[in-house]
């Protein structure tokens, strides 16, 4: 009797699992359940059982394809995942010791300093006979810098898990693309940091427990990636349902903990509607409780829309609840360059918990407002008080805040006191609680004033929030279908900004703003140019602007550094986006020139996050993997 179709030839037992077995499909086209392919091969038959054709790839490394072995260590045995346990609990120990030896650790970004504060006033001085409603304030902040050099200062270990989509529309080049963009990963991570591999489909598989990336702990992630396959539906709640659980059940915790997601559909299990206007509330369901309402400190998940027809209001929501950050990967070969930038971040936290408060200096001055972004705020007290929590910072990394006072009358020239402000954090490698002194914030009171120049810091900030904010009822309107609409007010922003002081000076802040702002524009000029890359590209432009952290959206290219990440801003021409002048897309590239220095103002990308992704972008430069791109 004839083997039927789709039936594996080594347990006779159908394929069509509806997703609950992976597969492995050979190069000869032959398909068989992975579980029993890799335990043919590993009693060293390696020709297919079928056509008896011998095989150049198989269902994990090999001298043909191999996955490059951590610190010389040699791939040796297939990668069988092993059966889950109902708790999480079976974490590898954290290090315990003070120093792990340099050389074991990539990437490794000791800091110097403490924390920067400055504030800046709208304006220097205030005439003493008026008054000032909703006077502008700064608060610009700096996280300690990496040093010159590595010394003995380590950083603060990181725990990761990463949650893979692994859906049938992975299959192909796509996942093979994952695959080298999680090596990456895998080989940057120190032995002190811990990596858990989810991949779901249908339902969602913890394939690796948190475990630490020592040789051992490397080879075993680095198998289970390569034994990813592709099948099935979408269950992205069900993966970030086991994400959450590998970070809740740990028994020990590393300092610095986030989740990665990647996806490149719509949930298929979870979400079935959402509302026009977008707002992401229904999409809280796909959050575990815990992610969604968090007990401690929250775990933030950065999120990575892939393609065209991922949900990019899904992920969105999932990293703004979060605090996360969400990219937007339109170029399939950009997935390692996303992925290295984010980590080259969350290798390099240095300040955690990080909160400042705000406190009247005067009876007579109330706090009106705080423009916070994405960072929760309040004001208490009737105005006299105020707080900003900040939480994380990178190395290097800045925030500029801006508040409003009411500033009164004075009876008297002199100084008037208006705010004091106060910043706390905790050291992440230390686990140290800092305090910065306390700092007053004045402006003179004089009979009369001439020649009261604006402060440029809080003109640009103010320029900041509301290209924001313009960006944010852009997309409301496109959401409606309205795209005349939402393209009318993107110009109109244009054309205001184009008489404010900052762009007066010629502030570089502006002409990017304007590049960004011209770039969504074009994507939103139709619908269907809109539901293709301009939805996407909106929300990774806000999740940028909000957090104040860089993100990943449209193609990545060494050649114009400041135009590949928020928020710094989009392609200037069709060209460099990937899209004609019609809205026709273009053959992608990628350039392999070496990066440009970046400009100084509105790009969030911090020197370890440029030094993580040059090196991705250099690893390109092999001929062995030039020549698999496909």
């Amino acid at each position: 009797m004839e083997r039927q179709e789709n039936t594996c030839a080594i347990c006779l037992n159908s394929t069509d699992t509806g997703g609950r077995q992976a597969l492995f499909t050979a190069e000869c086209s032959h398909t068989f359940h992975f579980q029993c392919i890799t335990s043919n091969v590993a009693h060293g038959n390696l020709v297919c059982p079928l056509c008896k054709a011998q095989w150049k790839e198989l269902p994990f490394g090999t001298p043909h394809n191999p996955i490059p072995s951590p610190r010389g260590t040699q791939i040796r045995a297939p990668f069988f995942p092993g059966h889950e346990p109902l708790v999480f609990n079976d974490d590898d120990p954290v290090d315990s010791s003070p120093q792990t030896q340099l050389e074991d650790m990539p990437q490794q970004i000791p800091t110097t300093g403490t924390m920067e504060l400055k504030t800046y006033t709208e304006y220097p001085a205030v005439a003493k006979s008026l008054s000032k409603d909703d006077f502008g304030i700064v608060i610009h902040l700096k996280a300690p810098g990496t040093a010159s050099e590595i010394t003995d200062s380590a950083r603060a270990p990181l725990d990761l898990v990463t949650v893979l989509d692994v859906s049938g529309s992975m299959a192909g080049a796509k996942l093979n693309l994952l695959k080298q963009a999680m090596n990456f990963v895998i080989q940057n991570l120190g032995p002190a940091d811990r990596l858990s591999i989810i991949s779901f489909s249908s339902r969602a598989r913890r394939l690796n427990r948190l475990t630490r990336m020592s040789n051992e702990g490397m080879q075993q992630a680095l198998d289970a990636v390569n034994s990813l396959t592709a099948g099935g539906g979408t269950n992205i709640a069900e993966g970030l349902k086991k994400g959450a659980k590998v970070l809740e059940e740990r028994q020990y915790k590393n300092p610095v903990n986030s989740i990665i997601l990647l996806s490149d559909g719509q949930d298929t299990y979870t979400v079935f509607s959402h509302s026009s206007q977008g707002s992401g509330s229904n999409y809280d369901c796909l959050l575990p409780p815990s992610i969604l309402h968090p007990s401690g400190r929250p775990i933030p998940i950065h999120t990575f829309g892939f393609g065209s027809d991922h949900d990019s209001l899904a992920m969105h929501r999932i990293a703004e609840a979060s605090g996360g950050t969400f990219s937007f990967i339109e170029d399939a070969s950009c997935i390692q360059d996303a992925f290295a930038q984010c980590i080259g971040g969350l290798l390099s936290v240095v300040a955690q918990e990080t909160h400042i408060t705000l406190e009247s200096a005067n009876r007579g001055v109330k706090i009106s407002g705080i423009k916070s972004g994405s960072y929760e705020s309040c004001v208490e007290n009737g105005g006299l008080n105020g707080s900003i929590d900040v939480g994380d910072l990178y190395a290097d990394e800045q925030r500029s805040f801006l508040f409003f006072v009411n500033v009164p009358r004075s009876g008297m020239e002199g100084t008037t006191k208006l705010i004091k402000v106060n910043m706390t954090y905790r050291d992440a490698a230390t686990a140290s609680a800092v305090e910065l002194g306390e700092q007053e914030v004045s402006i003179e009171r004089p009979e009369t004033v001439e020649n009261n120049q604006i402060c440029i810091e809080v003109e640009r900030e103010k320029v900041r929030i509301q290209a924001t904010e313009n960006m944010v009822a852009a997309r409301a309107a496109a959401e409606r279908g309205e795209m005349r609409d939402a393209v009318e007010i993107l110009e109109s922003w244009q054309r205001t900004m184009e008489t404010s002081e900052a762009a007066r000076v010629g502030d570089p802040s502006c002409g990017m703003l304007q590049q960004e702002i011209k770039e969504m524009g074009r994507r939103m000029s139709s619908r269907e140019c809109y539901a293709k890359s301009g939805r996407a590209y909106a929300l990774a432009g806000i999740s940028a602007h909000s957090r104040q952290r860089a993100t990943t959206r449209s193609s990545i290219s060494s050649v114009e550094p400041d135009l590949r990440v928020l928020g710094s801003s989009g392609p200037s021409d069709s060209h460099s986006s990937g899209y004609g002048a019609e809205g026709k897309e273009l053959p992608s590239f990628r350039s392999l020139a070496p990066s440009a220095p970046s400009a100084p103002s509105l790009n969030y990308q911090t020197p370890a996050m440029r030094i993580m992704l040059q090196k991705s972008q250099s690893s390109w430069l092999e001929p062995s993997r030039r020549d698999k791109l496909p």
